[in-house]
């Protein structure tokens, strides 16, 4: 077996693979990042909870500023998919564009892929801020506004009572095909409106979004917030073996080691906390990890 080409293989071009491939490379390790072009974070149009932005920044501008940051660094970086992980001796081989490449460890910082509501027009509305997915990053924004949840019951219910907080003008869009009509109760005494919707779609209104019912009604709503689960990008480590929950995000100890030695996770494919600020710690544990599990680098 041949030695391997990468001290670290990263799986992800986000926030989280970025900020792990700056601490490796800062730490003098052959990296290579690949991204396949779909990173949640590019959608966001201004985040506010990114320390030292007074006035926030865009998802787009962070990616584009820690890149830059890593062309510095002089790092391999790859427009790809990576389709295939295996593991051996000396550690893992990667597989995109057909070809094999060896890492002696990998990050997985693939992230996750949102269910997007009945909404043909969500990446527009996404870009103008009526259409939100994460109430811990943005909720303040929102306040005052009349916003929508829009779910299953069950799913949508904590995300509805957090919303709560911020405005008075908050409705239950309940979507799933198992609702359950009794379990209203603590939204109702919290004064959450929930409306029992399965056949709903969403339309751009002005400057906000209108739900649309089977029957032809409308409501106005000046942000919506779907919770609708989200399909985890887990697939490469599951593929090996690693422990996973029920919903697929990767299990991992507190060095963002996966039960696959070698195998880390971090960021979204992780956690339901979807932060950026715990992408970033969740990166640079897992890049001092690797660093010191690797044989020592002499100048």
């Amino acid at each position: 077996m041949k030695p391997a080409q990468f001290d670290c293989l990263i799986v992800g071009g986000g926030p989280a693979g970025l900020m792990a491939a700056i601490y490796l490379a800062r730490f003098r390790r052959n990296v290579c990042v690949v991204d396949a072009g779909a990173s949640r974070a590019a959608l966001i149009p201004r985040s506010h909870n990114v320390p030292g932005f007074v006035h926030g920044l865009s998802g787009a501008d962070l990616i584009a500023r820690m890149s830059a940051q890593l062309d510095e660094l002089a790092v391999t970086r790859v427009e790809a998919e990576v389709t295939a992980l295996r593991r051996h001796d000396l550690g893992f081989e990667g597989s995109w564009n057909g070809d094999a490449h060896a890492a002696a460890a990998v990050i997985l910082a693939s992230g996750i892929v949102d269910t997007h509501p009945p909404f043909r027009e969500w990446r527009s509305a996404i870009a103008d801020g009526v259409l939100r997915y994460c109430p811990v990053c943005d909720a303040f924004e929102a306040t005052g506004l009349r916003i929508a949840i829009v779910g299953p019951l069950q799913r949508a219910a904590g995300k509805a009572l957090f919303l709560r907080g911020y405005s008075r003008d908050v409705t239950l869009l309940a979507i799933g095909p198992d609702d359950d009509q009794s379990a209203t109760s603590e939204l109702l005494d919290a004064g959450v409106e929930v409306v029992f919707a399965p056949d709903l779609h969403l339309r751009r209104s002005g400057g906000g979004v209108a739900a649309v019912f089977a029957d032809g009604r409308t409501l106005q709503f000046d942000t919506v917030y779907p919770a609708m689960g989200a399909e985890v990008r887990s697939q490469l480590a599951v593929a090996l073996g690693a422990e996973h929950t029920p919903d697929r995000y990767l299990k991992v100890d507190e060095h963002q080691r996966t039960s696959v030695r070698g195998l880390y996770g971090i960021g979204d494919v992780v956690t339901d906390l979807h932060q950026i600020s715990v992408a970033f710690g969740h990166a640079a544990v897992a890049a001092c990890n690797i660093h010191h599990s690797l044989p020592r680098r002499l100048a």
